[in-house]
C-alpha cells in the first residue's frame, strides 16, 4: 500500500492520512497557494495551517480550486497561542473559517500552552477556558477532531482532569536526533497521536554525514529516510518545503527501514 493510502485512526474513529503537509513560515499569497497546490497533486490529502501562520486564506483557496472533493482532503489549522479566553478561542475559529473557506475543519488545535512571548508561564485555567470552546466547537460538528500543540504532560493532564473531551493530537518538534521520549510515551499510552512539526528542523538536517550514509545505503534522499524514521515511530509528519521537487520527493516514502538501521538512527545526535 503507498503511504498516501494509509492512514492513522484518532481516538474518536476519524482517519488521518499519515503524512501531512506543514505550510509553517510559507508566506501567504503566491508562495502558499502554490505550494498546496503542488502538495494536492502530488498526491497529499493532508494540509497543516494555523492561523498564526498567516496564509489560510491561500491554503483554503488552492484546496477549493485543487477541485479535490472536500471530504478528501484532511485540513488542520490552530488557535493562536496568546489566546487564553472562552471568547477569544471562539472568535479565532470563526475567524479561521472564514478566512479558509472550506466548510468545516478535520482537527482545530491549541498552538501552544502558553503565549510564544511568555513562554512556559502557566496559562493553565486559560487553556481549560479555551478548551471549553473547543468541546463546544467539536460538538456542533464544525470540527471533526481536537487536539493541541506543544503540551507537556503536565498541560494534558491539566485537560483530562477539566473534560470529557481528550486530545486526539499533540503536535511538537520530533526529529532524528529529538524524540522527546517520556512525552511521547505518555502522548501513546493516553491514545493521542503525535505529529512531528520541523522533521527536517528547517533542512538543517539535510547536511547530517551519519545520515546521508544511510540514505545512500537505501538509495533514498536524506528527507525520505528522515520521514521514513518517523513514520515507522508510528508518528506523523508535517514536512514543508515550498520546492516542487522536494515535495514530490517527500511523499516517496514506500520503503523499510531496517530494525537495525532505525536502530542506529535512534543514536544519531543531530541537535
Amino acid at each position: 500500500m503507498s503511504i498516501k493510502d494509509e492512514f492513522f485512526t484518532l481516538q474518536n474513529g476519524v482517519n488521518i492520512p499519515k503524512l501531512g503537509f506543514g505550510t509553517w513560515q510559507i508566506p501567504d499569497g503566491a508562495p502558499a497557494y502554490e505550494s498546496v497546490s503542488y502538495a494536492l497533486q502530488a498526491g497529499y490529502r493532508h494540509i497543516d495551517t494555523a492561523n498564526a501562520y498567516h496564509n489560510e486564506e491561500s491554503v483554503g483557496k488552492a484546496i477549493r480550486d485543487s477541485k479535490i472533493p472536500r471530504e478528501e482532503i484532511f485540513v488542520t489549522s490552530k488557535l493562536p497561542a496568546e489566546v487564553k479566553t472562552y471568547e477569544g478561542a471562539h472568535q479565532k475559529f470563526e475567524e479561521t473559517m472564514q478566512l479558509l473557506d472550506i466548510g468545516y475543519l478535520d482537527l482545530y488545535l491549541i498552538h501552544a500552552p502558553w503565549p510564544w512571548s511568555a513562554k512556559y508561564t502557566d496559562c493553565t485555567e486559560g487553556n481549560i477556558a479555551v478548551w471549553k470552546a473547543f468541546e463546544e466547537i467539536y460538538n456542533s460538528g464544525r470540527c471533526r477532531a481536537m487536539g493541541v500543540s506543544n503540551f507537556s504532560i503536565k498541560d494534558l493532564q491539566a485537560i483530562f482532569e477539566s473534560s470529557a473531551l481528550k486530545p486526539a493530537v499533540n503536535q511538537y518538534k520530533f526529529h532524528i536526533g529529538c524524540t522527546e521520549k517520556e512525552l511521547t510515551d505518555f502522548c501513546k499510552s493516553n491514545d493521542i497521536l503525535v505529529e512531528a512539526y520541523s522533521p527536517l528542523i528547517t533542512g538543517r538536517i539535510l547536511d547530517n554525514e551519519n545520515i546521508k550514509n544511510i540514505a545512500e545505503k537505501y538509495q533514498k534522499t536524506v528527507a525520505q529516510i528522515c520521514l521514513r524514521y518517523i513514520l515507522q515511530k508510528d508518528i506523523l509528519p508535517l514536512p514543508k518545503s515550498t520546492h516542487e521537487s522536494y515535495i514530490k520527493g517527500n511523499i516517496q516514502l514506500d520503503f523499510e527501514i531496517s530494525p537495525e538501521d532505525m536502530a542506529y538512527l535512534d543514536t544519531v545526535e543531530t541537535l
